[in-house]
């Protein structure tokens, strides 16, 4: 008969076994601990909202004159209702501002307007200039540049 039938604790074996499991073990406490670096992570995804956060507040802030008609911060949609200019009653506006990206960028923004104007005891659509379009625009992303850098510090 060849072979060992030494059935015993110490067999050659059993201590590479041991020597191999010990070795894993080893090397396993070096992967964990409670030393985990955070992910860094762009400010404007810190939240739990669905677009970005500056972009929200600004065209928020921004549109604060109007009364609100819907605002959804998941899908990023924020809707006015019809505001009239105290100085100019026969002209009213509606505005929708549309954030489609969780990014701070120019083309993560969408406003379009509705213009009115009062004719024959009602309300006629007018034409809504594309600069005024572009303004809104231009005030809302300033507005978020600057809640960026102030939140960022510099």
């Amino acid at each position: 008969m060849t072979g060992s039938t030494d059935t015993g604790l110490f067999t050659a074996r059993n201590m590479v076994r041991v020597g191999l499991c010990a070795a894993a073990a080893l090397a396993l406490t070096g992967c964990g601990g409670k030393k985990q670096t955070a992910a860094v992570m762009a400010p404007s995804q810190v939240t739990t909202i669905g677009v970005n956060s500056y972009l929200w507040r600004a065209s928020l802030d921004t549109l604060s004159f109007m009364p609100l008609l819907q605002s959804d911060s998941a899908g990023g949609v924020i809707v006015t209702d019809w505001y009239t200019n105290p100085k100019n009653p026969g002209e009213r506006m509606k505005v929708t501002v549309m954030i489609l990206d969780q990014d701070l960028r120019a083309d993560a923004l969408r406003v379009t307007a509705a213009r009115e104007v009062a004719a024959n005891g009602g309300w006629a659509a007018a034409p809504v200039e594309a600069a005024t379009v572009q303004k809104l625009e231009d005030i809302i992303l300033t507005r978020a540049r600057d809640l960026r850098r102030n939140s960022v510090g510099g």
